[in-house]
């Protein structure tokens, strides 16, 4: 997925560091640009200041130095409840309210929002259909639901209140391959539709490869590198050319098992 990105900056991270108490620095002077409509995917081992980019975003950490712009203005000058109602969230664990009904857990920001009770069931249909599940499950419970179902109840809640802006937490890293790869796929069209800008982590440069406008590779809390996937692809730089290294071992050593 390669769609240009506009010229409008959506959130900027300005030589952003942060530190766990007295303890190691977790991320170093990190600067870079999200533009409207892209994709920007945080690729990068465990550890490495993925996840904790993606919580400074919506507050749930705070930098100890730098500063995040949204909109062009600071995270600090937002109201963080309204911030975090402007951030679509999505995590690995989903985070469904296991004794609330999936109507109620897409509904949640919403009814929060204090839309009327026919907008919200509408808004419910529409993005279970937007999903790709059947509307039906509305009045079933997470428990009742497949954690393929499940993730996508969650992308459905994260895109209630029709946020600009996704951030999703390695959404589909708990799933079996073949419910990982028909996310992604309904990921990339719901993407061409929506056009939203997304901020997606994940260890995995397949999945980087293709979700991506850009990917953002990060290493011991630095930025590395900041490519196409095409442009990452040919990268010279050293830790880059040793994800596709490794990317290419894989592929060559699946390939070797099926004609043996």
């Amino acid at each position: 997925m390669n769609f240009p990105p506009s010229n409008a900056p959506a959130i900027e991270f300005k030589n952003i560091s942060f530190r766990l108490g007295e303890g190691r620095e977790l991320l170093r002077n990190l600067s870079f640009t999200i533009y409207r409509g892209e994709t920007v995917v945080l690729l990068g081992r465990s550890g490495s200041g993925k996840t904790t980019s993606l919580k400074l975003i919506n507050r749930l950490l705070e930098p100890s130095s730098g500063d995040i712009l949204v909109d062009g203005r600071s995270i600090h000058d937002w109201d963080a409840i309204r911030l975090r109602r402007s951030l679509g969230y999505v995590i690995q664990e989903i985070g469904l309210f296991p004794h609330s009904s999936v109507e109620r857990n897409i509904a949640l920001i919403p009814r929060i929002e204090k839309w009327p009770k026919e907008r919200i069931r509408a808004r419910v249909q529409e993005l279970l259909s937007l999903v790709g599940l059947d509307p039906s499950i509305a009045s079933r419970y997470p428990n009742e639901l497949s954690g393929g179902q499940r993730q996508r109840v969650g992308v459905a809640r994260a895109l209630a209140a029709d946020p600009p802006y996704l951030l999703m937490d390695e959404p589909f890293g708990a799933l079996d391959p073949i419910t990982r790869a028909e996310l992604q796929r309904e990921f990339l069209h719901l993407q061409m539709r929506l056009n939203k800008t997304v901020v997606f982590v994940t260890h995995d440069l397949r999945e980087a490869l293709l979700l991506a406008s850009r990917i953002a590779l990060i290493e011991d809390g630095r930025l590395v590198s900041l490519q196409s996937p095409q442009d990452f692809l040919s990268s010279k730089e050293p830790m880059a050319a040793a994800y596709v290294a490794a990317f290419a071992t894989d592929l060559g050593s699946l390939a070797s098992r099926g004609t043996s």
